[in-house]
């Protein structure tokens, strides 16, 4: 009994089929790709299936992808022979976007159409691309093993809605049916199609056929010889040979960036790729792609990610994150391997000797190209950098064997350059280092602005001393990690000491000693009167053009780090700054000389909330900071 029933597409289909249609309109051809494309994953799926299950191919294990035309009608029809839909499978993949995050991606959409067509394509828009060229798409499929009667019926204009029904089907597989708007008829031609798919599916290891007409038997004459008529024919139009098993040297940049994206579903060519054949006591081959673009939702944690897998050139899985640690999370490609069961699950992929070995090899491939693209072409990294910098910035705590290697690759703003731009390695900074420096000198801030004109650079200006500035949420948890590079110790210009060693000459440490020995009086003073405010006062080392600071004591938590922590909803143990007076300054003279002990408590007071503004960016109690300084403001009219 045929059942017909009629469903509302999720809110998110709607909104993208609207997008689609408009934004995408200038690059209409895609549709077909994504549906080959969404084909031949059907047949690799039925394949592996069909390892443990040989019925599933009901006596038919020619896989391939059929595409025809009906001009009368307007229609073309995408045809394969996979692995098929049940009536649920319909429901949930041709009625939902099953992709964590899609509501957040929509509010990211602009308004701009040329700017959120990119977006589309980083979205990922697979079957529902057809609605670019077709007013009505209908859908028959039947899932391998299931009965002829089985079969589903799906049907939608690309409004609101669709139908579903059952119905009978004797080939398992999908068919899908384009009825071609008034003014999209010119893909309803045979030799438009060939063109598109000779462009986009090439590299597919499926055939993609098209039918081509016989031809009528021409008899004899004086000058030529019978011809017998043939019989018309489904002929592959791409060379069906998995691309990666080619040879480097046959396989064209076109080819690479067109397989680049059958596998990402991105519109964009790659930044750059490694096409490898490994051979001896591992056989595999890899092909990974750097993306010209990061993900729309690259630091949404559900997000899918990893390598396709294939085991002697059988698909195996999607999105085998096995082999690639999180911080590489951006690398798109495949892995095949000889090596492993072509019955592996992702349980024995997790413990698996062969797999870490491939995860190594290929983690250190991928490192291998940046580095190269780094060294060759500056610019082309600064790109990849600003894409997927902070991604690469997890990579000193996730992958301790190669944390010299990631910390090659990392970029930061710096002193030395005065630009806001993250483009300088550490590997420059060691070069430029002074003679007599061991240490390379940061600052962690909660903005470029606030690092570059933090009062703790003062002294390292003068001395032109190179501080790299950091200013991501990130790059606290990332010093955490990477304490020290090329043998140079990183060190913290707002922590205890400067460390400046052999940069101070005798001169500036004698009046250093001396400023100290006179300060003892002013520091007592200032102590007693702040109380337990503070843990300790004394006078600073750092400070050239600003009255005071405050900096973190040894062994204890960073301002950037107690922020970190308070936004994870962490408790976080209370600390209490140093507080580092300059005596030199005119108000801090001003404060020494004060005899009034009421007034002393109060210039302290204001000097050390002025100090953690400037380092945290915020206070506690902001009024009552506002509070003391409009009394002292009034006081010094007076």
């Amino acid at each position: 009994m045929s059942q017909q029933e009629t469903h509302g597409f999720q809110t998110e289909v709607k909104q993208l089929l609207h997008l689609m249609i408009h934004s995408l309109y200038s690059n209409k051809e895609i549709f077909l790709r994504e549906l080959v494309s969404n084909a031949a994953d059907a047949a690799d799926k039925l394949r592996y299936e069909a390892l443990t299950n040989n019925d599933l191919y009901e006596g038919d294990g020619e896989l391939r992808v059929r595409i025809s035309a009906d001009k009368e009608k307007g229609t073309v029809t995408i045809e394969d022979n996979g692995i098929g839909m049940t009536r649920d499978g319909v429901i949930e993949h041709l009625g939902t976007i099953a992709k964590s995050g899609t509501a957040d991606f929509f509010k990211n959409l602009s308004g701009d159409e040329s700017k959120d067509s990119q977006l589309i394509g980083q979205f990922g828009v697979g079957f529902y691309s057809a609605f670019i060229v077709a007013d009505r798409v209908t859908v028959r499929t039947r899932a391998a093993g299931h009965s002829a009667d089985e079969a589903v019926l799906w049907e939608s204009a690309g409004e609101g809605d669709f139908t579903v029904e059952t119905i009978s089907k004797q080939t398992r597989g999908t068919e899908i049916t384009l009825h071609l708007r008034e003014d999209e008829k010119e893909f309803a031609d045979d030799y438009r199609l060939r063109s598109i798919i000779t462009k986009y599916s090439d590299h597919i290891s499926v055939p993609v056929e098209m039918f081509e007409e016989g031809t009528p038997a021409v008899e004899a004459t004086e000058d030529t010889e019978a011809v017998p008529a043939t019989e018309g024919s489904w002929k592959p139009m791409n060379k069906a040979t998995a691309l990666w098993t080619r040879n480097k040297s046959d396989v064209s940049d076109e080819e690479y960036q067109e397989f680049y994206k059958h596998i990402s579903h991105d519109f964009a060519d790659p930044l750059l790729w490694s096409h490898n054949r490994v051979e001896g006591k591992q056989e595999y081959t890899s092909l990974l792609y750097i993306p010209a673009k990061a993900p729309w939702d690259l630091w949404n944690r559900d997000r899918k990610h990893g390598l396709k897998l294939f085991v002697q050139r059988v698909f195996v899985m999607d999105d085998a994150e096995q082999f690639m640690p999180s911080y590489l999370r951006f690398v798109q490609g495949l892995i095949d391997s000889n090596d492993l069961p072509l019955n592996v699950s992702r349980e024995i992929l997790q413990d698996n000797k062969v797999t870490t070995a491939l995860r190594t090899a290929v983690t250190k491939r991928v490192l291998g190209m940046l580095e190269k693209l780094a060294k060759n072409d500056a610019e082309k990294y600064q790109s990849f950098w600003t894409e997927f910098g902070q991604v690469l910035k997890e990579g000193p705590a996730e992958d301790f064997a190669n944390k010299e290697r990631v910390a090659g690759l990392l970029r930061f703003a710096s002193t030395h350059t005065g630009e806001a731009t993250a483009n300088v390695s550490l590997a420059d900074y060691v070069e430029r280092m002074k003679e007599g420096q061991s240490k390379i000198y940061y600052i962690v801030a909660d903005s470029h602005e606030a690092a570059a004109n933090s009062p703790h650079l003062e002294v390292l200006r003068k001395k032109d001393i190179e501080v790299l500035l950091m200013s991501e949420r990130i790059d606290e948890w990332l010093i955490n990690h990477l304490t020290e590079f090329d043998g140079k110790k990183l060190h913290s210009v707002t922590r205890g000491d400067l460390e400046l060693g052999e940069l101070e000459d005798a001169d500036e440490k004698e009046a250093q000693e001396k400023l100290q020995t006179e300060s003892e009086g002013l520091v007592k003073r200032v102590k007693d009167s702040l109380g337990d405010k503070v843990s300790e006062v004394k006078v600073t080392t750092r400070l050239t053009d600003t009255p005071a600071c405050v900096v973190a004591g040894e062994g204890e938590m960073s301002t950037q780090m107690i922020k970190l922590m308070q936004a994870a909803g962490q408790d976080v143990p209370e600390s209490k700054p140093t507080f580092e007076l300059n005596p030199e300054h005119p108000l801090v003279a001003r404060l020494n000389d004060e005899q009034d002990e009421q007034l002393f408590a109060q210039w302290s007071e204001l000097l050390l909330q002025q100090a953690l503004l400037s380092e945290k960016g915020s206070l506690a109690d902001p009024s009552a900071f506002i509070k003391l300084m409009n009394q002292m403001l009034l006081a010094s009219v007076k």
